[in-house]
């Protein structure tokens, strides 16, 4: 039931998803639907939970494989940075609701969002800023704040190729992706590198 509301919210937003739709998508009765899923408020929010703990979960470990042994930061940031990516086309339909959930901002359930934010980005923002804290104590980065440098790191290296491609909408070429994480890392680098070597 979750995985028709999840193909359905995707390919058509919740302002024109009903129940009934689900309902339809999954081959079940709408009382069905409306039995484990009080309306369709919920059934977004369990969607959307589900797909922001899914990716959450990926980028956890996309974090820590990369991050683990650094032997060359900018090479190692820039290979994470290219993984960080890779949800944007394992999890298409998560990303086509985030889509529609920014076109309809003003007609979302009041909180969706905001548990969305917290179970999905700032978590993933949370892992990552833990193995980045890890980089800063070998002495290869230099922040106070480690949450904001992850912050910095996903806006400065992903954030331009999840713009442009619409969150995974509009593919980019490999060259397009790569010269926007190459320069994305060579900006987070010198605004953390250490002072001694500057």
């Amino acid at each position: 039931m979750v995985r028709a509301a999840r193909t359905v919210f995707a390919r058509e937003g919740w302002t024109h998803t009903g129940v009934k739709d689900v309902a339809a998508q999954s081959g079940l009765e709408e009382g069905t639907v409306v039995h484990y899923f009080r309306d369709k408020e919920q059934l977004l929010l369990s969607v959307l939970l589900e797909g922001a703990a899914a990716v959450s979960a990926a980028l956890t470990v996309i974090a820590e494989d990369h991050l683990a042994e650094i032997t060359d930061l900018e090479t190692d940031l820039a290979a994470l940075g290219r993984a960080w990516l890779t949800p944007l086309s394992t999890f298409p339909e998560h990303f086509a609701i985030v889509r529609h959930l920014g076109a309809e901002i003003a007609t979302r359930p009041a909180g969706v969002l905001e548990m969305w934010q917290t179970a999905g980005p700032q978590q993933a923002n949370r892992e990552l800023a833990r193995r980045l804290r890890k980089v800063a104590d070998q002495g290869l980065l230099a922040f106070t704040d480690a949450e904001h440098a992850a912050e910095r790191f996903i806006q400065l290296v992903a954030g331009g190729v999840v713009q442009r491609s619409f969150h995974g909408a509009l593919p980019l070429a490999e060259f397009e992706t790569e010269a926007l994480v190459t320069a994305g890392v060579a900006d987070f680098v010198r605004l953390y590198r250490p002072a001694a070597d500057r």
